[in-house]
């Protein structure tokens, strides 16, 4: 464990995060495990056990004090209120690996007794449909900051933590690659909401128009959060992770009839590797450096991955 005074975090070797897992029994097998994965992932159950089992015993006491916070202003009060879900934040790079993150992490906190039910939401749903980023000419900047519905997305989650007891997230399509029009997720009063995203923490400064930056906003999405995660890699690795990827793609969903994609299905492995280095010089590498990579330091905790997707080591703001 490596203190330093100039930084807001303290660092957690691989060894020494393990160890915090205490005797928290592992709840996932190989089964489970299969059924989290995300194209390209190889995560392992001794991943799980080491990394995400401590982060889960960590969250869980986080949850639980969060729960009896609200049980003693309650009591203050001399009324119950409304459930508030506890809402863990997200955020990293695209084909980082934060979706499988997100599905483990999901799975891990769902299986402790004290806050069974744990939904998981994305931002993909929060874009703005292909129609409206046509017109704006936005669609080469799908992802960035301005591609997304900013106002729906507070008042979703302005409305969860309100207690609401019903709160609609509208629901994207990968394969489609659009907003799927008349279908909602519904998140009915969890104990936790995972909000998963590129730019969760983003909190608009550099992004916003010349109105918004002479009147800026008074909520961002980050103000919702109890507790962030960002996952870490090197810029090079994880390009070469969404090559990888996109050429799996190729193979698999592109094939489909229905998706946005098809027509890379055609290319050869060579031409499809340098259309995916292509998209990610001109659209998602810009998009890490200018508006993702920016926010890391603004979590609560930072997964730092290595070259073969293991996390290496962990950094935990100071409390």
């Amino acid at each position: 464990m490596t203190h330093d005074a100039a930084s807001r975090f303290v660092r957690f070797s691989r060894e020494e995060w393990a160890a915090l897992r205490a005797s928290s029994p592992l709840t996932l097998d190989d089964r489970d495990l299969e059924a989290l994965r995300g194209i390209n992932e190889q995560i392992s159950l001794a991943e799980v056990e080491d990394i995400y089992l401590p982060l889960s015993r960590l969250l869980n006491l986080y949850v639980a004090a969060s729960q009896n916070l609200y049980r003693v202003t309650d009591t203050f009060l001399g009324s119950p209120a409304a459930k508030v879900p506890y809402v863990l934040a997200l955020a990293g790079s695209v084909a980082v690996g934060k979706s499988t993150t997100a599905r483990i992490l999901q799975e891990l906190l769902r299986r402790w007794p004290d806050h069974p039910q744990v939904d998981l939401v994305t931002t993909d749903g929060f874009l703005f449909p292909n129609a409206v980023l046509e017109e704006r000419g936005l669609m080469q900047r799908k992802g960035f900051p301005e591609s997304y519905d900013v106002r729906r997305l507070l008042r979703f989650l302005a409305d969860v933590k309100a207690g609401m007891p019903e709160v609609a997230a509208p629901v994207y399509s990968h394969l489609t690659y659009d907003i799927v029009a008349g279908e909602e997720q519904i998140v009915r009063q969890p104990d936790v909401v995972i909000f998963e995203g590129l730019t969760v923490l983003q909190t608009g400064d550099g992004t916003a128009g010349p109105h918004e930056r002479t009147h800026p906003p008074q909520l961002f999405v980050s103000d919702f959060f109890d507790f962030s995660i960002y996952v870490d890699a090197r810029e090079a690795d994880i390009e070469q992770w969404y090559v990888e990827r996109f050429l799996t793609l190729r193979d698999t969903a592109f094939r489909d009839p229905s998706s946005f994609f098809r027509h890379f299905a055609a290319l050869s492995e060579e031409e499809s590797a340098a259309v995916a280095r292509d998209i990610w010089q001109t659209i998602n590498g810009i998009n890490l450096r200018e508006n993702i990579l920016p926010t890391r330091e603004r979590a609560h905790l930072i997964l730092e991955k290595a070259v073969d997707h293991t996390v290496e080591s962990v950094r935990l703001r100071k409390i």
